[in-house]
């Protein structure tokens, strides 16, 4: 539905929005915070989200499509107990959304740059 939109815009983006609990890299680093999280269904449904952006960014090169993750972020989702207020976390999202044609595409990134898959 949106494709053909993408299609006609001079500078294509596409932001998915995911999470570190989606990194394998991060969930096996016995280092990181994400390592010690315990639930299931967040960091598959994230890591989905990462293969996604992978796999679009491959079919659709004209387009920059890639994955971000907004940090620990006060949301209902989490009972507003994240670290930052919103607007903090929307920063790498609009920083991603306002890409140019030059700009990366199949990455995941985070405030600080990128993030292992």
């Amino acid at each position: 539905m949106f494709l053909p939109l993408l299609q006609r815009s001079s500078a294509p983006v596409v932001v998915n929005v995911s999470s570190a609990l989606g990194s394998l890299g991060r969930m096996t680093d016995q280092e990181t915070r994400q390592y010690a999280y315990r639930g299931m269904a967040y960091p598959a449904s994230a890591a989905a989200v990462n293969m996604v952006t992978i796999k679009y960014a491959k079919a659709f090169p004209g387009i920059r499509i890639n994955a971000v993750e907004p940090g620990y972020t006060r949301t209902d989702i989490n009972g507003r107990r994240g670290g930052q207020p919103v607007e903090q976390g929307a920063e790498i999202i609009v920083r991603m959304a306002r890409l140019g044609t030059d700009g990366p595409t199949g990455t995941y990134t985070d405030i600080d740059g990128p993030l292992a898959w």
